[in-house]
C-alpha cells in the first residue's frame, strides 16, 4: 500500500445547517477565500459557497476540521459553477 493511501486523510461530508436564518453551520470546508459583514466566499468540498447577509461574522473557524460557524442575517447562500481549466490559450486549444 502506497503511503499516500495509508495516511490519506478521510473525506468528510458537505453539510449546511442554517438554524432560523441567524446561525449557519458549514462542514467540509477548505478554505475561506474572503469576507466582509455582507458577504463571506468559501470554497468547500462541493465548490465555492457564497453566503450573503447583513452583520455576518464568523463565530468559529476550524480549517483542520472543516467546519465554520457563522452568525448574522442570512440573505442567500449561492454556490459558483465549477471554475474551467487553468491554462492559456494555446495550451486549452492542443490539449
Amino acid at each position: 500500500m502506497a503511503y499516500e493511501e495509508k495516511y490519506k486523510k478521510p473525506e468528510q461530508p458537505h453539510n449546511l445547517i442554517l438554524e432560523g436564518r441567524r446561525r449557519l453551520s458549514v462542514s467540509g470546508v477548505e478554505d475561506v477565500e474572503s469576507f466582509d459583514e455582507h458577504e463571506v466566499v468559501l470554497s468547500t468540498l462541493s465548490g465555492m459557497l457564497i453566503v450573503k447577509g447583513e452583520d455576518l461574522h464568523i463565530e468559529k473557524l476550524s480549517l483542520d476540521g472543516g467546519e465554520l460557524v457563522l452568525e448574522g442575517e442570512v440573505e442567500s447562500m449561492t454556490y459558483e459553477a465549477r471554475q474551467r481549466e487553468k491554462g492559456g490559450f494555446w495550451s486549452r486549444l492542443f490539449k
